[in-house]
Order: C-alpha cells, then structure tokens, then sequence
C-alpha cells in the first residue's frame, strides 16, 4: 500500500491492494453476522463498487471503514425489505367481491351462452371474429395472416356477428 494515507484510492494499485487486505475480512464478516441467505459474496462486491464510484471522496485511511459500513447497512436494507415483503404476505388479503350473487350468476349464465354460441360459428367465422375481437387485430392483418382478402374475413365477422345476435339476446356489435 502507498505511504501517504491520505491519497484516495482512484488509483488501480492502491485499489487493488485495498481489495486484496479487506475483500476476505469484509466477506467473513458479512458471512459471520448475518450468514449465507444475504449473499456475502456480493455484498462484498457491491460495497467494493461503491468504493470505486466513491474513491475520489475516500481516503486510503477510511476505506476499510467505508467499506465495512457500505455492506452492512446493504444487508440491513435486504433485511427490512424481507420483512416488508413478508408483512405484506401475511396481511388478510380480500377474499370477496362486491358483486350480488345474483351478478355472478348471471355472468357465469351469460359466458356459458357465449361459449355454446361460439360453437355453433364455422371454424372460419370462429377464428377471424376472436382474432378481431379478442385479439385486437385488423381486418387487413388478420387476411394476410390467413391469407383471403380483406373482403372475406370482413363477411366472416359479420356473419358471425348475425350468428351470435341471434343466439343472444342484447349481444351488440361494438
């Protein structure tokens, strides 16, 4: 290590023999205190990377306190978010709606008409009318997908909607 304890550590050699003196004692000393489950060895890591984004403010003299205090308060902050994470999983989650009985009722009801009238289109109508709806796509898209002209599946989604408006009651295009 230089002489001068003053000098920062900016310096690769100066660094690298900080490393060397301090990486192992760092390392044990995380590994001692808090064990294996908070990852010393990165810990070890990340406290040295702050060094080095920080060398210009530290001095060889006060590294090893930097770095000693760098990893601990990690691991200290890796302890309180666990703990919030596991408040927050033993927390009484909502287990109800604000939905009558009778809603979902009639949307259970409702989704099996869809279902059932869903299986009376062609496979041709089926496919082009949920690749528009469901998925979102164009009428253009879904033709070069399919490859048949825009007219055709334009006619399949119409005819589709025909088929479920009949087998509906209030079904409305949108």
């Amino acid at each position: 290590m230089p002489k001068d304890i003053n000098q920062n550590i900016c310096n690769e050699r100066a660094f690298a023999s900080v490393y060397k003196k301090y990486a192992d004692d760092l390392h044990n000393f995380l590994y001692y205190k808090y064990g294996e489950q908070f990852n010393p060895r990165d810990k070890t890591q990340d406290a040295f990377m702050k060094l080095w984004d920080n060398c210009k403010d530290v001095t060889l003299s006060k590294a090893k306190s930097f770095l000693f205090t760098v990893a601990n308060n990690m691991v200290l902050n890796d302890i309180k978010h666990q703990k919030v994470v596991l408040k927050h999983q033993q927390a009484n989650h909502k287990n109800y709606t604000n939905e009558t009985p009778e809603f979902v009722l009639e949307t259970n009801q409702f989704l099996e008409k869809y279902q059932k009238a869903l299986s009376k289109l062609t496979e041709d109508q089926r496919v082009a009318f949920l690749l528009n709806k469901v998925e979102g796509k164009k009428h253009k898209e879904i033709a070069e997908f399919l490859g048949v002209t825009q007219k055709v599946i334009e006619y399949r989604i119409y005819s589709a909607f025909d088929v479920l408006k009949k087998e509906l009651e209030g079904f409305k295009i949108k």
